[in-house]
């Protein structure tokens, strides 16, 4: 009895065809919400009145999830609002609206994150500012920034190396109401040292613009406790291809980070940003005492 041969598995699509797929994605999933935001809409709260969802998140990752399918048939899926779906070999996480609390609220800093994944390996990655539209990509070559005409430039910060701390912007959503409420004066300390430590301290609550900011070169760190993958799989990648480090710190199930370099470093529940060449000694020791595990 004969057998045909078997089929060769087809080659995955290369880190630079992912990302034009995710571009094209963010941007067609991203136009409705020019329109939507600062208009009426439904908020419903998910885990407390700091975690805020709108049908525009759900909506929206649903898009998202029937454009990568079309473009890409061997995908499945890990989004913050449907959870894992799908069996395919490329694993595309989603941030549908990363920031909702500053959709819901007016506050024109959010974004869409798109990354696209292989055995824990983050390949690809976009980070969609809609209201700027601004587009943060990153692949094996590079990362890259196009702006509202179109026009695409590699990233290529100036080196921080050797300013020291005091001179440094850092971003951060710390402390937050889990960490005033878990620990207390403690927190509030922290943030103090912090605030008196760096010349700014912002809290503009979208962890995937503070690591794509450190990228462009318009802050130099960011710093934050509590994180998901959805969150910061694209942004980390655009922020290391563009010269930055990004540490892992904190413990997810029975994985424990440390800081060091790892190809699942994007499934850390805390990390430490920066831009290229700066050091900030301080936040990496917030991020050490604080980081909570998940």
């Amino acid at each position: 009895m004969s057998h045909s041969p078997a089929e060769p598995r087809r080659a995955d699509p290369s880190a630079a065809e992912l990302r034009r797929v995710a571009i094209s994605a963010a941007h067609e999933a991203g136009d409705p919400l020019k329109t939507a935001f600062r208009s009426q809409m439904d908020i419903q709260l998910k885990t407390s009145a700091h975690d805020l969802v709108t049908v525009w998140d759900r909506r929206t990752e649903e898009t998202l999830v029937s454009l990568l399918s079309d473009a890409v048939p061997d995908s499945r899926f890990l989004g913050e609002e449907g959870g894992t779906r799908g069996s395919g070999r490329i694993e595309w996480i989603i941030d549908p609206i990363d920031g909702t609390s500053n959709f819901a609220h007016g506050f024109a800093m959010f974004s869409i994150s798109i990354a696209a994944v292989i055995d824990d390996v983050v390949l690809a990655g976009v980070v969609y500012d809609p209201i700027n539209e601004l587009t943060f990509s990153a692949d094996d070559d590079a990362a890259y920034l196009a702006d509202r005409d179109g026009t695409e430039r590699v990233l290529t910060p100036a080196s921080r190396e050797g300013v020291p701390e005091e001179n440094l912007s850092l971003l951060t959503n710390f402390p937050g109401a889990w960490a005033v409420e878990t620990h207390g004066d403690e927190a509030l300390r922290a943030f103090a040292g912090l605030v008196t430590t760096y010349a700014t301290v912002r809290r503009i609550v979208s962890g995937a613009l503070e690591l794509c900011h450190l990228a462009a070169g318009w802050s130099d760190a960011a710093l934050n406790c509590r994180t998901s993958p959805w969150d910061i799989a694209a942004a980390q990648l655009v922020l290391r291809r563009a010269g930055g480090r990004f540490l892992p710190y904190g413990t997810r199930g029975e994985r424990t980070w440390s800081g060091e370099q790892t190809p699942d470093l994007h499934l850390t529940s805390g990390y430490l940003g920066l831009a290229p060449g700066a050091s900030a000694p301080t936040a990496e020791d917030v991020v050490r005492r604080f980081t909570r595990a998940q």
